[in-house]
């Protein structure tokens, strides 16, 4: 795109101080035409560029804006390096199989180049989770294109519940969750968020919409998020727990939340209250336990606790 060639030419001009419009060429991957045409834009829009004839001449920015682009601090340089996984900016065609930060760390003013390489060195993201395999969308570049273009969407969608419906839809945003991309796009005048994976076809309509002016994508979904959370089933029950096993309890925050944790009592079993989605779940998570958690409230889950070990031990017997 032009307009990332034209902001890619200042940071190197004011990196490297000044340049040919060979070097620029080669640099971009453009023809030396191209490059010259790219100046005079420049230059239209009031960027201060000039042109220095003769063996030791270029293109370079007057001192005075110069001074006024370098504005990136040496946190805001670091900052740069701390990059998601290479894997969502593959999915959205944001970088090739070398990693952008070489590049990045290639037009660096030398004097934060060392600094840079330290932090890339010390500090990686990786937002995929141990044993969950990243997920497929087959669909990812129709979507990618509509929401770059603002074009509306026809999508066949599997709901949770399995149910497949047909949506028209304006895509405004992708988000990245972990290593799951959703859709945030309008509904019949309401914002609403598709996982990406269960929109099986998708399929750009003519038309353009027009995005609404006050909406920023971050701050939606960070509320979206909180919203969700409020929102989310809780069934509380107050246990103990035998110590042997509390590691294994506060490691498997997946199937249930800690949310209060004490100090052993007399008989060495720890009080805590466990946080499930569900009756049916923490039934199932604390009969998983053994002996090694005691249901205190409510009493009567110790009932159904006992009548699926009953059932459990009946079915095993009986084959």
């Amino acid at each position: 795109m032009r307009a990332d060639r034209l902001i890619n030419i200042m940071v190197l001009l004011q990196n490297r101080g000044k340049i040919t419009t060979r070097e620029l060429a080669n640099e971009l991957e453009v023809s030396n035409r191209t490059i010259l045409r790219d100046m005079d834009a420049l230059s239209t829009a009031g960027i201060p560029v000039v042109a220095e004839r003769g063996k030791w001449g270029g293109w370079r920015l007057l001192d005075n804006f110069q001074s006024k682009l370098s504005t990136l601090t040496l946190e805001d340089m670091k900052a740069l390096f701390v990059f998601p996984s290479t894997e969502l900016l593959q999915d959205l065609g944001l970088t090739d199989s070398i990693d952008p930060r070489h590049k990045l760390l290639a037009s660096l003013p030398i004097h934060y180049q060392a600094d840079a390489r330290a932090l890339w060195d010390r500090i990686h993201i990786d937002v995929s989770s141990w044993r969950q395999s990243k997920e497929k969308v087959a669909t990812f570049k129709t979507i990618q294109q509509a929401v770059w273009e603002d074009k509306k969407l026809k999508i066949f969608y599997e709901k949770a519940d399995g149910n497949k419906v047909e949506r028209l839809i304006e895509p405004l945003g992708l988000v990245a969750k972990g290593n799951r991309w959703y859709l945030v796009a309008s509904r019949d005048g309401e914002l609403r968020n598709y996982r990406a994976s269960r929109i099986h076809s998708a399929k750009m309509e003519m038309g353009r919409f027009e995005r609404p002016a006050n909406f920023h994508l971050a701050t939606y979904w960070e509320q979206s998020k909180d919203n969700f959370i409020r929102n989310l089933p809780a069934y509380d029950v107050d246990v103990e727990i035998a110590p042997s096993i509390i590691n294994r309890i506060t490691f498997t925050s997946k199937f249930v939340q800690v949310m209060n944790k004490e100090s052993a009592n007399e008989q060495g079993w720890l009080p805590a209250i466990l946080r499930f989605n569900d009756r049916q779940e923490a039934i199932e998570y604390i009969l998983g336990f053994g002996d090694q958690i005691k249901i205190v409230s409510p009493v009567h889950l110790i009932d159904e606790v006992v009548s699926l070990a009953k059932r459990a031990i009946n079915f095993h017997q009986s084959k």
